[in-house]
């Protein structure tokens, strides 16, 4: 398996976006590990390189707070079960199999703690669709599949004690206590993070990152 710095994951998705047809590229990695500020750091990056890329993140297809509410499922939100996998999958799929169409897809609003349906676009000039989220690398269904659709999927680590602080952080940004935050973090989201951390040798690559991201 391949480690990759930031440079050497910038050269390996131009590569991907100059295929000649349309990839899809995986970021996966725990709660908190940075995978969603490297997804948008690189997403950016080969946009202002000329290149066509999209970013559509796993999130979007969170259940409604209202469905977690109903189910009884708030409290362990973030799990497998707690999304909507064969819709993500669905999407993934088309994405790939359809390039030629004008695709919508849905973001999850941190500040809302819910998702907006078709928010985030994707055209047909797209050569590249960069996705992030926690279970890509899931062997269970339907998560399963996902492998099957993404041309490479790369592993994002960092020290434990840091994604840790930096879970705490969020959970506190938006609203819980320290000692809420303190207990979700070591709780539920510990959980599924050792969940995603026994998927990463399923990854083509572990990204390292050299500089400090959320």
């Amino acid at each position: 398996m391949r480690t990759l710095d930031s440079e050497a994951a910038f050269d390996l998705a131009v590569e991907l976006a100059t295929s000649g047809e349309r990839r899809i590229l995986g970021i996966c990695g725990a709660p908190a590990a940075g995978k969603s500020t490297f997804a948008e750091q690189l997403a950016e990056r080969l946009t202002k390189a000329g290149h066509g890329v999209a970013l559509v993140p796993m999130d979007g297809y969170h259940l409604a707070q209202a469905v977690l509410d109903e189910l009884g499922l708030a409290a362990v939100k973030g799990a497998p079960h707690t999304f909507d996998g064969y819709g993500f999958v669905a999407l993934l799929k088309r994405l790939k199999e359809a390039p030629t169409e004008q695709i919508w897809a849905p973001r999850f609003d941190r500040g809302l703690e819910d998702s907006i349906a078709a928010s985030i676009g994707v055209a047909p000039e797209v050569s590249l669709v960069v996705t992030e989220g926690n279970y890509l690398l899931l062997d269970q269904m339907p998560w399963a599949t996902i492998r099957t659709v993404l041309d490479q999927c790369w592993y994002v680590e960092v020290p434990e004690e840091l994604r840790h602080q930096r879970l705490e952080a969020r959970h506190m940004q938006f609203g819980r206590t320290q000692a809420e935050a303190h207990e979700r973090t070591f709780g539920s989201d510990e959980r599924n993070a050792q969940l995603i951390a026994a998927t990463a040798k399923s990854a083509d690559a572990i990204v390292e990152l050299s500089q400090p991201v959320r």
